[in-house]
């Protein structure tokens, strides 16, 4: 296989670069994002082939198709990781809930969120690259969060060495869980900041600085390199792909039939990996966006219009999904259509806050993609109604229900997957208010919970409420630019 060439989505480069190159310093040219040049194709015959292995192998054949040049011993490195998971045979096990519907469990990592099934290996692949490169420079790596991303990436490149890494989150904006996992983690190279703000402010805050000559100019003068852990990097839409892959070849192998896969979306990074994985022939049907009040994304995938104009963000309880900037969909349209179409909507939305697809365009769209929302009391509901069945759900898996019922109606006994995103222990307290448990504290909802149905609370996630806070800050975003640059 030929070495796979990263181009950014909005033109303006004349360099080929590696997925190293891209996985080391994510921003492109113009404000966009790197993209593989060439996907693969895959037929029938070597999907059947591939249906057989291992998660593990999957994951070494697909890196070997498109050509990343991960050398064999460091992606068996990051892969090791993947053993310390709930399940010692795969990271992402599937569960039936319904006849022609299973939940992909994908927080079965250490903090309890589908971010590890990609930020796990993901820190031990970017410590590889920066030992392949030999350079003595360090790199400094900035994350925003809506709640998981932040906590895995900590986890991830606690300790590492030339590594240090800045989290950005929206105070108020996370659960109480999803905060003490970040600020309660102990590390030299480790700083955690929350903002004054919601997430599409701290995401916006993070790209600005990718970009910001001065804050560069500085690192640089410090001997720091910059780069993200955001799904703006492609290293963890890499690791992303294989998921969806391995879901709709459990399937396939058993019926021949393609899946929709359900994804519960905030900032398209997850439903990314299902439309590349599509792309390469994998048994996938269709991707079902699943939208909280913030449903930019199902005005988008239904009418060809993303306006967030006049939109303000709405906190739910799948915090999450609240965002209106969704990054990923820039790699949809540049693979869509193409770099000069791409950054001219790009910058009809930093300019205007809204833009519009054509009728054939959105035509287009629309052969991958459906989508649908739901407001937070039809995820109370769908709570409840399963654990009175006896599987616990999270807020954010919850949503992805009001899909699957469009699904049976449109595309009856076709075989659905949703991907579950989070534990319900990072949302203790919606859980109890869904259950008729009351206004509960994060700690007093675990408990009783696990009392009440029987179910263990993961010793990572009960401890948090005895651990020391070390990251207390909280700052507006003008001045976190600053912060940083102080810290360091």
């Amino acid at each position: 296989m030929q070495t796979q060439h990263f181009i950014g989505t909005r033109g303006g480069q004349d360099l080929a670069f590696t997925f190293k190159d891209a996985v080391l310093n994510p921003n492109a040219a113009f404000g966009g994002l790197y993209t593989a040049k060439k996907l693969p194709k895959f037929d029938e015959d070597v999907i059947k082939e591939f249906s057989q292995l291992t998660y593990e192998e999957l994951t070494q054949e697909i890196f070997h198709r498109l050509g990343l040049n991960v050398h064999k011993e460091l992606l068996e490195e990051a892969l090791s990781l993947y053993e310390d998971f709930d399940n010692s045979t795969t990271p992402a096990p599937l569960y039936s809930v319904h006849p022609y519907l299973n939940i992909q469990k994908l927080y079965c990592g250490p903090t309890r969120a589908f971010k590890d099934m990609a930020l796990q290996p993901f820190g031990v692949l970017f410590g590889g690259f920066l030992r392949e490169s030999k350079k003595e420079t360090d790199y400094l790596i900035l994350v925003a969060t809506s709640g998981d991303t932040g906590p895995a990436t900590l986890q991830s490149f606690a300790n590492k060495p030339q590594i240090k890494v800045v989290c950005i989150y929206p105070e108020g904006g996370t659960s109480e869980v999803q905060r003490l996992q970040m600020t309660t983690i102990n590390a030299e190279n480790i700083k955690v900041f929350g903002i004054k703000g919601d997430f599409d402010e701290a995401q916006t805050l993070l790209k600005d600085l990718l970009k910001d000559p001065r804050f560069n100019a500085i690192l640089k003068s410090k001997n720091i390199a910059l780069s993200a852990a955001n799904s703006v990097n492609f290293g963890r839409i890499a690791f992303q792909i294989i998921y969806h892959v391995y879901a709709s070849l459990q399937i396939f192998k058993i019926n021949h039939q393609k899946i929709h896969i359900i994804v519960p979306s905030g900032n398209f990074g997850n439903a990314l990996g299902a439309f590349y994985a599509k792309l390469m022939g994998f048994p996938i049907e269709r991707i079902w966006i699943a939208s909280n009040a913030n449903n930019v994304l199902t005005e988008f995938i239904k009418t060809g219009v993303y306006d967030i104009s006049e939109k303000s963000l709405q906190k739910t309880y799948s915090p999450a999904m609240d965002i209106l900037k969704s990054s990923n969909i820039e790699r949809i349209l540049f693979t869509l259509f193409d770099a000069q179409r791409t950054r001219e909507l790009m910058e009809s939305l930093e300019q205007n806050g809204k833009y519009s697809l054509t009728k054939e365009e959105l035509a287009w769209v629309q052969t991958y993609f459906s989508a649908t929302s739901c407001d937070d009391n039809y995820c109370l509901n769908i709570m409840k109604t399963y654990a009175q069945k006896g599987y616990i759900l999270d807020p954010h898996t919850a949503c992805g229900f009001k899909a699957f019922e469009e699904i049976k109606v449109k595309f009856p006994n076709t075989p659905c997957v949703l991907c579950s995103t989070a534990e319900w222990t990072k949302f203790a307290p919606t859980l109890a208010k869904a259950l008729d448990l009351g206004d509960l504290s994060d700690k007093d909802a675990l408990e009783q919970i696990s009392k009440a149905y029987k179910i263990n609370i993961p010793k990572q996630i009960f401890t948090l409420f005895n651990q020391q806070e070390v990251h207390k800050e909280v700052f507006s975003k003008e001045v976190l630019g600053e912060k940083i640059l102080e810290w360091l």
